[in-house]
């Protein structure tokens, strides 16, 4: 692990985003909420939060974090043809919390996947990247 020990604990925030491409006729089974699995939006939700709480147990060498606050939100973009995934994570700490929005928008479409597959075989999980993050030495946005 990095040592982090000699610098200031500093207000962070990072957010990302993600995207889970799928047929037109999966779209329409989550827009009317007819997938055998349950509610998408609850439960993809929670699992993205949940990641963002345990990203120092999925991902060697990161700090373990005190997160303040996490936010998931997932919509249906019927243009696209599929989910977007947008995460934000703040922390008070010393290192920044863009791992744990990157995890939180990674298992969120990886819940989404697996809600789906069994009626979408072709569906694409893409664009995972980070949007923004403040705090500490440099901020960053796209």
């Amino acid at each position: 692990m990095v040592d982090v020990s000699g610098k200031a604990v500093t207000s962070r925030m990072a957010r990302a985003a993600g995207f889970v491409r799928m047929s037109a006729n999966t779209l329409d089974l989550i827009s009317r909420k007819l997938l055998p699995k349950g509610n998408l939006f609850e439960i993809a939700k929670i699992a993205g939060i949940t990641a963002a709480k345990k990203t120092s147990d999925l991902v060697p060498l990161c700090h373990p974090l005190a997160v303040n606050f996490v936010d998931v939100s997932l919509k249906v973009n019927m243009e696209a043809c599929g989910v977007e995934i947008d995460s934000e994570v703040r922390i008070e700490g010393k290192t920044g919390a863009e791992m744990e929005a990157l995890t939180a928008v990674s298992v969120a479409a990886l819940t989404v996947y697996d809600m789906c597959k069994a009626v979408d075989k072709g569906m694409v999980i893409e664009h995972v990247r980070l949007v923004e993050k403040r705090g500490g030495k440099s901020d960053y946005a796209v």
